[in-house]
Order: C-alpha cells, then sequence, then structure tokens
C-alpha cells in the first residue's frame, strides 16, 4: 500500500514539475513575444494563412504579380528599369538563369531573369544593425514565365524583415519601408508596362 501511495504521490509531483515548467517558459515566450513589433502578429499570420492554402513555404513568403495580357519580356524589364532609375534605385546585377540552363542542357527553356536591386547606403545601415540583412540583400525581382507562357514577377515579402521581429530602430523602418514601397513601385508598373 506504502509503494502504491509513493507512486501516486511521485507522480503528482512530475505532473507538478511539468506544468510549473510549462508555465515558466510559456510566460517566457510571451515576455520575448510581447517586444515584437506591433504588427509582427498580423504578418505571421497572413504567413500562415498562405502557407495553409499554398502548401508551399516558399510561395507563402514572395510578391507574385501576374504580368499584363500582351506584354513581352522586353516590355517588363524596360519598365523595371526605368521605375527603378525613377526611384535612383540601382540595378546592380542580373542573372538570366534561362540562358544557363540552355547552355547546360543544350535545349530552349523557358525565360526566367532575376534582376538586383540595391540602395547602397540603405543596405549599409541594414548591416550597422545586423549583419543577417546581408541575405536580403540586394532586393531582387525575378520575372518568370510560367509553364502556361504567362509572366509573372516575384519578390520576396520584406513585411518579416520589417515587422517580424523586435521593431526596428525608427530611422532604419524608415529606410525599409521606402525600399519596400520602391519594389513594390517597380513590380507594379513593370508588370503593367508603365514608366
Amino acid at each position: 500500500m506504502a509503494f502504491v501511495r509513493n507512486f501516486f504521490a511521485l507522480i503528482g509531483l512530475l505532473f507538478v514539475i511539468v506544468v510549473v515548467v510549462g508555465v515558466v517558459r510559456y510566460e517566457s515566450v510571451l515576455n520575448r513575444l510581447s517586444l515584437f513589433d506591433e504588427n509582427a502578429a498580423a504578418v505571421y499570420s497572413a504567413l500562415g494563412q498562405r502557407l495553409l492554402e499554398s502548401g508551399n513555404a516558399a510561395d507563402a513568403t514572395v510578391w507574385k504579380i501576374k504580368v499584363n495580357e500582351g506584354l513581352s519580356a522586353d516590355d517588363v524589364e524596360e519598365a523595371m528599369h526605368s521605375v527603378a532609375n525613377e526611384h535612383n534605385i540601382k540595378n546592380v546585377g542580373e542573372l538570366p538563369l534561362y540562358k544557363q540552363v540552355e547552355a547546360m542542357s543544350g535545349n530552349p527553356y523557358r525565360f526566367v531573369k532575376i534582376y538586383m536591386f540595391c540602395n547602397a547606403l540603405t543596405a549599409a545601415k541594414m548591416l550597422e544593425y545586423d549583419d543577417a540583412f546581408s541575405a536580403y540583400l540586394p532586393c531582387r525581382v525575378s520575372l518568370v514565365e510560367d509553364k502556361s507562357g504567362q509572366l509573372w514577377l516575384y519578390s520576396l515579402n520584406m513585411d518579416m524583415m520589417i515587422y517580424g521581429g523586435e521593431p526596428l530602430p525608427p530611422e532604419l523602418k524608415n529606410e525599409a519601408l521606402k525600399v519596400k514601397k520602391i519594389i513594390r513601385d517597380i513590380m507594379d508598373r513593370g508588370a503593367a508596362g508603365e514608366f
């Protein structure tokens, strides 16, 4: 009988320990989350919704804009370059991926080209804040012909970078928001063929 009583006492003690540890960890997580940007919950909620809809983490973390019918890749490229120049953001590189695929495979491949835009001074400010931002630099916009021949523009959704953790310093946040606005303008006007 003493064995059974001690056994249940031990089970009770383990349960109390598990509950206490769980509460402490939960409070610790809540305290940490309370330090995040006020928009973080909305950003992660939207990300989760997109992930549930698509089932694809890459698709959930990008902006995707359909290019207007009748526009060629050259039309879109010309419009994007014009908009980038208007905003004084530099085109620091291009990767014509389709040409590399064709060269390596010997077969034609659908149009896929990656454009890299950067404002070096903004990039430097981001790096001074945290070197991890280097993974987001330069801002890439991809022009992709899908398997049916439709052109699309893709870019990394910057909202997680801007709002997803502790608030950025106000000056840096303003710079990041400006870059976001510029990239969205490049994409929107590029997809419409607008100069």
